[in-house]
């Protein structure tokens, strides 16, 4: 039986995926004009969507040589790692995109965000785990008007691993008194559907242009539970609910 569902916020119920991307490709450009390009980096964020700002910071540092010119920002910015200096030229772009709410709510996804509503409506416990930190994830609920509705947040700062990491959603379980395998989690990424899975909870992946192809590479989630249509999101919830109300 599924007592609660835990949404991811990246990706699921709103498109900062994607704002995401176009900050890391801008900042990119910004450090290497002559050497990369926006859609270079765009299209290399999709193998690292999901998971720490680090990982993803040095990935693509390593990827398109961004470390010499990301060294020399260090000093401007007060940090000891060229990966977080590349970080802070990124958040300079990021925050201008989430400062506004109107930008916010142009991106949330229709389809994930009746999802929520329907769990309330019907008193299901509901919670988020997000990679992102406080601040930025109390800035998207607020625009999308979700501040007061979850039950339990969990984010960045409040774990010491985050995903693909379990860590973040064996947390969320023991806040919200229900167990791992009564939970039902909506992620997008492969890091999420492993963070979960990891953890014990069920899980359901909405795909998205950035994880669409790593979802049906990836090992372990039965094809029923990878949903492309927006439109099936519902039945294969339904779906997923119904079978374990029976086991």
């Amino acid at each position: 039986m599924i007592n609660a569902m835990v949404f991811d916020l990246d990706g699921t119920l709103v498109q900062t995926e994607r704002l995401k991307a176009q900050s890391y490709a801008q900042a990119a450009v910004e450090l290497c004009p002559r050497s990369v390009t926006e859609d270079e980096v765009i299209n290399a964020y999709k193998d690292v969507v999901g998971r720490s700002r680090e990982e993803v910071a040095t990935t693509l540092m390593q990827r398109f040589d961004l470390a010499p010119a990301a060294r020399q920002r260090m000093d401007a910015y007060g940090v000891d790692r060229p990966w977080q200096a590349f970080v802070q030229v990124r958040l300079d772009y990021y925050e201008d995109m989430v400062h506004d709410p109107d930008v916010i709510r142009a991106h949330r996804w229709p389809h994930t965000m009746d999802l929520l509503n329907r769990a309330r409506t019907n008193r299901c416990a509901v919670a988020l785990a997000t990679t992102s930190r406080r601040d930025q994830a109390n800035r998207v609920l607020g625009a999308l008007d979700l501040t007061d509705t979850f039950d339990f947040t969990a984010t960045a700062d409040d774990v010491t691993r985050t995903k693909p990491h379990p860590e973040i959603y064996r947390l969320t379980a023991v806040n919200l008194g229900v167990r791992p395998d009564r939970i039902l989690a909506i992620e997008d990424s492969p890091s999420g559907v492993d963070a979960a899975r990891t953890a014990g909870l069920h899980c359901i992946a909405m795909t998205t242009d950035f994880t669409r192809d790593a979802l049906r590479d990836a090992d372990g989630l039965d094809a029923r539970w990878i949903v492309d249509d927006p439109d099936a999101l519902p039945n294969a919830v339904q779906s997923l609910i119904d079978e374990q109300a029976e086991a």
